[in-house]
């Protein structure tokens, strides 16, 4: 209401219904309806108004900001997460890796280019707001035809000119422009969005196929320190076969527990090798490039995992963000719909010379003309209604993946934390039977080197210790995965 009266004061000081029509100049109605129009286009925002997300949403609930439940596992903390997590691994090869990764991988280079067409867009929404200014001008030869006029003469051919300039301005009476702007502008804040989430899944991809490298010659060192350690069992057997101590059947189970360890290095050669491959593209590189960091154990963290609270988590996460944008550019839009109900204005002003090139640019060949130009589909709204329903629903659906991204990434987070505390109590418990199984093994060879055990005690004693040997250095190498997992679920890596 103060908006209206403040148009109505504009109309009596320009005196729009006073002014006498006998006094006023021929372009008054025109010229003095500007005002008038401009004040309206501040006045009417039809559709909703977009200040966050509603009170009701997932992101705002008390439970969603508060502590983090797998805060409290051991192996984490509620210390907030740093930018760039990678680098508490403190190895400097893995922190050049993720650098040429962020410079080259070709899914940052597509989700920038995503990223620029939706400026360009932009751009393109706010010139509809700008004025268009268009020029024209040309000679042209004609001929008239004099039996069409009532001459019995031929006319004479002449040459004639016509040159112009217009301006155009269209008044957003109502919002169309402007909530076109605001969608335009949410979506490229979404994409900037998913370009964040790219970079986030690039450096966690990086880690992953580093620590997967890492992990394969680990776990095969491993394996070779038992092939070598059977092989010594083997010897063994050889000797005391030579002396009288040992039959031809103890040494082919031992031969043939050897070839069962020999049997997994191969695999974990071509897990290696895979790995770098995988590197190889994170960094746009063909695999014939691809890099071989130095590297025998999986990466390691020297503290506890700082998991920060969910506020953060929320504020983090670029996938939140990028619904949440969505969310606002599918609002924006219900507006743009409901413009479609009412008038469109533009006003346009042209002006030039026409006439022959004997009287170029002489008084009497100028031209001008202003005024308003309204387009308003009547009475048929039912199109109109339709797709403001469309857009309506659409708001709803954006709402509802909001809430799921907000719900999802808790959920993530939650998981993968618990997920890594878990594997960490495993880990705990397989580094103690394989420390027991060391000495059982060491025991049950000493006693067989003094004839007071047979050779089947020392062969399951081995097979023990190997397959002990085996699983540490898996849950290991799965330690690394589950911190990668957990880091990617709080949604660090693409500050910077």
């Amino acid at each position: 209401m103060a908006c209206l009266s403040f148009v109505r004061t504009i109309i009596l000081r320009v005196g729009f219904t006073q002014r006498s029509p006998a006094r006023a100049p021929a372009a008054a109605p025109a010229l003095l309806a500007l005002p008038v129009l401009l004040a309206l286009g501040a006045c009417a925002q039809v559709g909703p108004e977009y200040t966050g997300a509603p009170a009701s949403a997932a992101i705002h609930a008390p439970s969603a900001n508060g502590p983090l439940i797998g805060a409290t596992e051991p192996g984490v903390s509620s210390a907030p997460l740093p930018p760039h997590w990678w680098r508490l691994y403190q190895d400097p090869a893995l922190d050049d890796l993720v650098g040429q990764a962020l410079a080259a991988n070709n899914d940052l280079k597509a989700a920038a280019a995503n990223l620029r067409r939706a400026q360009a867009v932009v751009r393109e929404a706010g010139g509809a707001a700008l004025p268009t200014i268009g020029v024209s001008g040309g000679p042209s030869l004609g001929h008239a035809s004099g039996a069409a006029t009532g001459l019995r003469n031929e006319l004479p051919s002449r040459v004639s000119y016509d040159a112009g300039i217009s301006v155009s301005y269209q008044v957003d009476l109502f919002g169309r422009i402007d909530r076109s702007i605001a969608a335009a502008q949410a979506d490229a804040s979404a994409t900037q969005a998913a370009y964040e989430a790219a970079r986030m899944t690039v450096v966690a991809d990086t880690v992953r196929a580093y620590a997967d490298l890492c992990s394969a010659h680990y776990q095969a060192k491993a394996a070779a320190d038992q092939v070598a350690l059977q092989q010594r069992s083997l010897d063994l057997t050889d000797r005391l076969a030579s002396a009288g101590r040992g039959t031809a059947f103890d040494r082919v189970r031992a031969a043939a527990q050897l070839d069962t360890l020999r049997a997994t290095l191969p695999g974990f050669a071509a897990q290696r090798r895979v790995a770098s491959y995988r590197l190889a593209a994170l960094t746009g590189r063909t695999p014939a490039e691809a890099p071989e960091p130095a590297c025998d154990t999986p990466p390691h963290l020297a503290q506890p995992i700082p998991a920060g609270d969910g506020a953060a988590l929320l504020r983090r996460r670029p996938d939140i963000r990028q619904a949440e944008r969505t969310l606002a550019a599918a609002t924006a839009r219900i507006g743009v719909a409901t413009a479609d109900l009412y008038p469109t204005i533009a006003l346009g002003l042209s002006a030039g010379s026409t006439g022959p090139a004997t009287r170029f640019l002489d008084s009497a060949s100028y031209r001008w003309s202003l005024g308003p130009l309204i387009s308003w589909t009547l009475p048929n709204t039912g199109v109109a209604r339709a797709r403001i329903t469309q857009a309506e629903a659409n708001g709803d659906a954006s709402l509802a993946r909001f809430d799921g991204v907000v719900l999802g990434a808790l959920r993530e987070a939650e998981s993968a934390l618990t997920v890594y505390a878990r594997e960490l109590d495993r880990n705990a418990a397989l580094r103690a039977a394989r420390d027991q199984s060391a000495v059982a093994a060491q025991q049950a060879n000493e006693l067989y080197a003094r004839g007071r055990e047979n050779l089947l005690t020392v062969l399951d004693a081995g097979r023990t210790l190997a397959s002990a040997d085996a699983a540490l250095a898996a849950s290991d190498s799965l330690l690394s995965t589950d911190q990668i997992a957990v880091f990617l679920a709080l949604g660090g890596g693409w500050e910077g």
